[in-house]
Parts: structure tokens; sequence; C-alpha cells
């Protein structure tokens, strides 16, 4: 595999990754709701999320999902059920008047809901099931390598992308915050991740 097709594969993901979906909105709402720290804490267990994305395409599961329309479209709405729980939790909590601090619940647990957030988000399987393998040289034996290789390719864009958000939109974030700004992040933040399950909802009607 040659540095050409990294580059082909990269100008081909980079759009995908830059598109508004289930990831950047679930970073974006702990990002502005916590911090940036709790938005690189999202950010890692999306990009570990995405490395057992890489492991089942590498063991030729991911082959199973893409030719069983009812398990994929199961897999789908269980990662929009789950986010909308996550947005039901968030709204309640900016409905509610409270402490003046973030709610630690953010802090405590980023990292496995962004792991099941990428875990479940239809935009990363399409990656993995539908564009990947039309980089993959199938004259060569090394396929496993390939399909490792290009996932890399695809982690390091979203984990730059994803890094910028978490600078940007951080420093809205914190936990010195007012009654009323804290309750408007939490609704803000749970918007975000309502607008993700839409995304998911309708992505692939």
């Amino acid at each position: 595999m040659d540095f050409s097709t990294f580059l082909l594969f990269s100008a081909t993901v980079i759009p995908l990754v830059c598109t508004p979906g289930p990831d950047i909105l679930f970073i974006a709402s702990q990002a502005v709701s916590a911090g940036t720290a709790a938005g690189f804490r999202a950010t890692l267990g999306i990009i570990l999320g995405y490395c057992v994305h890489s492991l089942l395409v590498a063991l030729g599961l991911a082959a199973i999902v893409a030719t069983s329309p009812m398990l994929f479209e199961a897999i789908r709405w269980v990662g929009i059920t789950y986010l909308v729980y996550l947005a039901f939790k968030l709204v309640r909590a900016a409905m509610r008047p409270g402490g003046l601090s973030a709610p630690q619940g953010h802090v405590r647990d980023q990292l496995s809901k962004g792991f099941v957030t990428s875990l479940l988000n239809p935009k990363g399987m399409m990656v993995y099931l539908a564009i990947l393998p039309q980089f993959m040289d199938r004259h060569q034996a090394n396929a496993t390598l390939q399909a490792v290789m290009l996932s890399l390719v695809f982690m390091f864009w979203c984990a730059v992308l994803y890094s910028g958000i978490c600078i940007g939109l951080g420093r809205v974030g914190g936990t010195n915050l007012s009654e009323a700004r804290r309750r408007l992040i939490d609704g803000a933040a749970g918007g975000m991740i309502l607008m993700a399950a839409a995304f998911m909802a309708l992505a692939h009607r």
C-alpha cells in the first residue's frame, strides 16, 4: 500500500469526519458542559470505540454486519436510544435548580459514554464497512495489515479535528458556573445530543 493511497483515503474521510454527527455533537456537549479536559476524555472514548471497529474489520466480522441489514438496524437503534437517554438526563438537569457547579456525572464517565457513542455510530460503521474496503488492494495478502493502517489514518483525523473542538469549546465550560449558566449549558448540551440522535435516526432513511 503506497503513500498515495493514504492521501486519497484521507481526502475521502476528512469531509466525513468534519460533518457534524453523533461524535462531534457528543464531544461538543461535554466540552461546553464540563471543560476542555472532559472533551478530551470524550474524544479518547470515541477513538477507543473506533479501535473496536478496526478490530472487527481485521477479524472479518464486519462483513457479517454489512450483509445483515437487520443486525445493522438493530445496532443503529440501540445507539439512538442511548443518545436519547443521555439527552434526557441533561435536559432534566437543566430544568431542575441545583448546585452552582457542572454535574460531576460529566466528569466521571465521558470516556465510557464516548466509547459507546462511537461504537454505535452508523457514520463510523459505514466508514469501516463501505469506504475503507475500497482502498484495500485485494491482490495483496496482508489484508488485515491494510485494514489496520487505513483505520489508523481515520482515527488520526478524528483525533485532530475533535481535539480542536475540545480546545475551542472547552473555554466555555468549567466548574465555576452560575446557576443560570449551568442550566443553560446543560440544556444546550442535551439539545446537541438529541440532535445527534436525530441525525442517526434519519441518516439511512
